[in-house]
């Protein structure tokens, strides 16, 4: 049996497959939407926060309005007084801004001006709840508040996040010219994760399809018009695509799909990094700092 802690029901627990589908899927859509809730969340993610977060020292701590919500920003100037141009880095799913602070700090002494941030619903930014549609919003207002921005760095659904507000069509308001990006263990199909998703939850077919409709009424657009490789391409922009063979949460598959449907993106395979170590290997750091540095 899959359950759930419904926080209306005083915790108690609520098996899916005894729901109306409509009812399954309305809960799997609000649980989708709550990091917090999330079972990609490490056991010791509060430990892990604290020490990454000590990596923040050398940032500049900025609240932003957006209608989103406040989001905590955080802004790196360039070391030795260089301006190479702004980087926007934006984290994955159920993480934070300090977890790629290390990128940032090396971003930051190769001479760019970096701005990170903590996605709606994660971090020290507001709310309880974020959809990718959300995520977007808020990192269109960021960069549009703080930039100009040059480049944008995204790691795992950051990047999906990151394509639709370069993308710009529905729902959103506008496209940011970002003009390259670099994007780390990046999914490609947002369907495969929504699919994944279901399973996980054991969700009936039916209660499964009305999950889905509710992420495609925010979206006015189906799911399956939400791949990276799509919305790269539609941003006619450059892209280094770096991702680990040995993934285990985002298959070394995705990077494949995204880069040979892309003609103006490049793939840069790592191996023995994972999902999460990725974003702290001097390897991959050396080629985002390569990459950026080449324009």
């Amino acid at each position: 049996m899959t359950a759930f802690y419904d926080r209306s029901q005083r915790c108690r627990p609520v098996s899916y497959e005894n729901l109306p589908p409509g009812r399954a899927g309305d809960l799997a859509y609000t649980r989708f939407c709550s990091p917090k809730w999330s079972s990609r969340r490490s056991h010791d993610h509060a430990v892990l926060t604290e020490r990454a977060r000590f990596h923040l020292r050398h940032a500049h701590w900025i609240e932003v309005p957006t209608t989103e919500g406040l989001v905590q920003a955080y802004v790196f100037e360039p070391d030795g007084g260089r301006d190479r141009g702004s980087v926007l880095i934006a984290h994955g799913w159920t993480s934070e801004a300090s977890f790629m602070a290390v990128f940032a700090e090396q971003l930051r002494r190769a001479g760019f001006r970096v701005v990170a941030f903590d996605q709606p619903a994660h971090g020290r930014s507001a709310q309880e709840r974020a959809s990718l549609i959300d995520c977007s919003r808020a990192l269109l207002q960021v960069a549009e508040t703080l930039g100009p921005i040059r480049f944008a760095v995204a790691h795992s659904m950051g990047g999906l996040a990151l394509l639709l507000a370069g993308e710009g069509g529905p729902p959103m308001a506008r496209a940011y010219p970002f003009e390259r990006y670099v994007l780390v263990s990046v999914p490609n199909a947002f369907g495969v994760v929504t699919q994944e998703f279901a399973e996980e939850l054991s969700l009936r077919p039916a209660a499964a399809r009305a999950y889905e409709r509710r992420l495609e009424r925010i979206a006015h657009r189906p799911i399956a018009e939400f791949t990276a490789a799509r919305l790269l391409a539609a941003t006619g922009r450059p892209a280094l695509v770096i991702h680990a063979r040995d993934d285990t949460e985002v298959s070394f598959s995705h990077a494949e799909e995204i880069v040979a449907q892309c003609p103006a993106a490049r793939l840069k395979a790592f191996d023995g990094l994972g999902h999460r170590n990725i974003l702290f290997a001097p390897p991959v750091i050396r080629a985002a700092l390569s990459y950026l540095s080449a324009v």
